[in-house]
């Protein structure tokens, strides 16, 4: 599979002549009407292909897992969520994941610490062989009975649900957030309750929470999906500090 992926990226991208060149060229061979019409249907064409393969969701699609087009681990969030945080210093940022995964490896490489719990044997077996250390990751079931003896006191800047029983995490990490940190639910638009009800996003407004919702695709998805943040006041993520990225 490894090499049949490298090989249809390589053959499908491997042109090294730009979009804006050619765009100049074809503006100075074709009359303006003509131009004006191939320039519309190659944005129309070329957009989603750019977006694939530029995000990772190209790469993602074919191994079934969510990586960047370069093949490094990456979340399942969406991708306006995860380009909002790859613009933040997490350098002495602590993590608490409900939820291992990938994205345990991609927080890693940007958090002091990150603490995860998992559910599935063979997701918790793949992520310890291949976490740094730097990552914690503990087995427990859905219900988080068991998990209290390895949290610590002092509290985590970001929390993640991604995992395990969704409402359960919820509670339990409104007393694990640091008074300027985040809490990140990803899949939000997902009831986790009854049809029709969000009890999840119902208990943390109850307790003080507000929400950015960030909507779009997440790595490998066919559907759009949402990412919220949760947070109070003097949240450490919306300092406004950092500059925006350029994408290339």
């Amino acid at each position: 599979m490894r090499i049949y992926e490298n090989t249809l990226i390589k053959h499908a991208f491997s042109n090294k002549v730009t979009v804006q060149n050619l765009s100049k060229i074809a503006g100075r061979m074709l009359p303006r009407f003509l131009f004006n019409f191939a320039r519309s249907l190659g944005r129309a064409l070329l957009t989603p292909i750019l977006f694939s393969y530029r995000t990772g969701h190209f790469r993602s699609s074919l191994l079934n897992k969510a990586v960047d087009r370069h093949g490094n681990p990456c979340p399942w969030y969406t991708y306006s969520a995860v380009d909002f945080l790859m613009a933040k210093n997490l350098n002495d940022k602590h993590i608490l994941e409900w939820g291992a995964g990938q994205s345990t490896l991609w927080w890693a490489k940007r958090a002091k610490s990150v603490l995860a719990f998992e559910s599935s044997p063979e997701w918790h077996r793949y992520i310890t062989q291949a976490a740094p250390a730097n990552a914690q990751v503990y087995f427990t079931h859905d219900t988080i009975d068991d998990v209290d003896q390895h949290l610590v006191a002092e509290g985590f800047d970001i929390i993640v649900i991604d995992g395990l029983d969704r409402y359960k995490c919820a509670v339990k990490s409104i007393n694990l957030i640091s008074k300027d940190g985040a809490i990140i639910l990803d899949n939000s638009d997902g009831f986790w309750g009854k049809e029709g009800e969000y009890p999840i996003i119902d208990f943390l407004r109850r307790n003080g929470f507000q929400r950015i919702d960030f909507y779009g695709y997440p790595a490998g998805v066919i559907q759009p999906h949402c990412t919220s943040i949760f947070f109070k006041s003097d949240c450490f993520l919306l300092t406004g500090r950092e500059y925006p990225m350029r994408h290339c």
